[in-house]
């Protein structure tokens, strides 16, 4: 089964479903493992050597021949040239976030790819409609990562912006199967990103460790942190690290990702902060990346299904 919309017709894949640029983890490994299963994978930048990033490309090419991205998140580009290095890496979609959505869309735009804009509020999507946008990503409160001071669940979110904007919009914060996904289309939206289950899926690159606190942990296991500190907030698992943070603002909340290296791909849970979303309590294995995209789209045939026959026009209760 698959689905026809604007979404998949502008990114040219089979199922609309885009994998998240999370930092150092959403490389070849993953991303391809999307793209082949008829989603869209994503290669991230925010880590910031566009060095390994143009490996992972190619990397991307010899694992894959099926529509891939890239994500350019603005507020950490150290080399202004970035566009041009994807522009020249063949690149045909974007995905911009963390930033003012007119800094490179036009750019983008004049080199005929196509370009989606994460968003976590109203005045973000307006803004990256007016910038030319094709798509927008609409991020719930719940996803995990760096979200907004004042954050805002999807539930109220979504259905807020795909009633005010006329292009596509991808749900992100909170979807990882297809009953949400069903939830999604409902709301507006014509596609999902998934963060958290990708993160967790077999072909994820993060130690066993991280995986397994993510199937372990309850729909509680996350904490908001730096909530009224400077520059983002951020949604993370629940460890000892992140609990003390959650009472204490840090001063520099850049300062508590020097180890990341070290839980990524250490296992070390105390090392960093890992970025998880609160779907977190709806992930009960780790599982590869085919039967997760594979699944979610028969449950949401499925779920969308089952409620016409339930409550179809024709029913009189």
């Amino acid at each position: 089964m698959s689905i026809e919309n604007r979404v998949t017709r502008l990114l040219g894949v089979k199922h609309p479903i885009i994998q998240a640029p999370m930092g150092w983890i959403a490389r070849a490994q993953l991303a391809s493992a999307v793209s082949n299963a008829g989603g869209m994978g994503i290669i991230e930048t925010s880590s910031g050597d566009l060095t390994a990033i143009r490996d992972e490309i190619r990397k991307m090419r010899d694992l894959t021949d099926q529509p891939f991205g890239v994500n350019i998140a603005l507020t950490y580009v150290r080399d202004p040239s970035i566009v041009d290095f994807v522009v020249e890496q063949g690149v045909r979609f974007v995905t911009t976030s963390a930033g003012d959505p007119t800094r490179f869309c036009a750019q983008l735009k004049a080199a005929g790819l196509t370009v989606f804009h994460v968003v976590p509020t109203l005045r973000g999507a307006l803004k990256a409609v007016e910038a030319g946008v094709d798509g927008l990503i609409v991020e719930g409160g719940e996803g995990g990562g760096f979200k907004n001071q004042r954050d805002v669940a999807s539930m109220v979110l979504l259905p807020l912006v795909c009633s005010k904007v006329g292009i596509p919009v991808v749900a992100a914060g909170g979807f990882s199967d297809g009953i949400s996904m069903a939830a999604a289309f409902a709301l507006g939206a014509e596609g999902i990103q998934m963060g958290t289950r990708m993160l967790s899926s077999s072909e994820s690159p993060v130690h066993a460790n991280w995986k397994n606190a993510i199937v372990a942990a309850e729909e509680t296991d996350t904490v908001l942190l730096n909530h009224g500190g400077k520059g983002a907030a951020l949604r993370a698992l629940r460890t000892e690290r992140t609990s003390q943070l959650e009472l204490t603002l840090p001063e520099d909340i850049r300062k508590e990702f020097a180890g990341v290296q070290q839980l990524y791909f250490g296992g070390d849970m105390e090392a960093a902060v890992p970025l998880t979303g609160q779907i977190c309590g709806r992930i009960d294995a780790i599982l590869p990346v085919r039967q997760i995209i594979e699944e979610t789209i028969r449950d949401f045939h499925q779920a969308i299904a089952g409620l016409h026959a339930r409550y179809g026009s024709d029913k009189s209760h």
